[in-house]
């Protein structure tokens, strides 16, 4: 059942937000019990019938965290999408430790396959969903976006292609190109985030790895990319929104990117008011 009542969200969330702002804590969106199977929804205050939804996919190496992660240190850009009239869905998936890939991705097209059947009931726009994405979260919204319209069976819940469509991709720091991110790691080492997903090696496995790559499935009809990277990411190096932007850039999708002097993997440096400004913009441009 879901909690639609402000004293039961966490207190350290409902200062991330706006007041007035309608909370819809714990949704299940998979009709089963899993607690990685839950989503959160919010809305402005008085929100009216067709709003447009950003849809939040949080970090972790895809083995860690929860539909609250990375909100901490990005509270400006949270509050901000609420203030300027969008919904915010934040999902849960299962993480890589329990069920391997595609599971992850299978569950963010049953989350938001959900949030589009059930759009009247709270208040939002089936036709202007956006994804934002944070590192593993960056690639699962990447690849979900990018896959959409290649009709990857595997990639949706009993193999039924999902009815949504996705407006643009906010993208910051996600994995694009598994094989080229693994670099020289030793090959027979598979306690990393990658291999924990894939099941093996990226190295072992070429053809699981190109198969959970955002950039296999790039084409001229994906939707638009605003992507965001730190120049010293230690975990994802930056040459790999490089790399989605020029496959981005051969098939001439619109896009951006931003490379984020000195800054690390995740923090505080991506809720500046410089990056706010370009992604307001470009989220405006695009969910029209």
């Amino acid at each position: 059942m879901a909690i639609n009542c402000q004293s039961q969200v966490p207190e350290r969330v409902k200062a991330w937000f706006p007041s007035g702002t309608t909370f819809h804590q714990n949704i299940p969106y998979a009709g089963d019990t899993l607690k990685k199977h839950l989503l959160d929804i919010y809305l402005p205050a008085n929100a009216k019938p067709n709003t447009p939804l950003v849809i939040w996919v949080h970090g972790g190496g895809w083995w860690a965290n929860d539909k609250y992660s990375d909100m901490g240190y990005m509270k400006n850009t949270v509050r901000t999408i609420i203030e300027k009239g969008y919904a915010l869905a934040s999902i849960d998936y299962r993480h890589s430790t329990t069920a391997a890939f595609p599971a992850q991705i299978q569950d963010c097209n049953a989350a938001i396959e959900f949030l589009y059947a059930n759009s009247s009931k709270y208040k939002l726009d089936k036709d202007r969903f956006a994804l934002i994405g944070f590192s593993a979260g960056g690639h699962l919204a990447s690849l979900l976006a990018l896959a959409l319209n290649n009709n990857v069976s595997d990639f949706y819940p009993a193999n039924r292609k999902p009815s949504f469509k996705i407006k643009l991709v906010l993208d910051f720091y996600g994995p694009s190109e598994f094989i080229s991110l693994v670099g020289a790691a030793d090959p027979n080492v598979t306690t990393d985030p990658v291999s924990t997903l894939l099941g093996a090696s990226p190295l072992k496995r070429p053809d699981l790895s190109k198969r959970a790559s955002p950039v296999t499935y790039v084409d001229k009809n994906d939707p638009p990319f605003f992507i965001v990277h730190g120049e010293k990411d230690d975990a994802v190096p930056y040459q790999q929104s490089v790399l989605l932007q020029s496959y981005l850039d051969l098939v001439k999708v619109k896009n951006e990117l931003t490379i984020v002097k000195g800054a690390p993997h995740y923090g505080e440096m991506f809720d500046v008011e410089e990056i706010r400004g370009k992604l307001f913009g470009f989220l405006e441009a695009n969910m029209k």
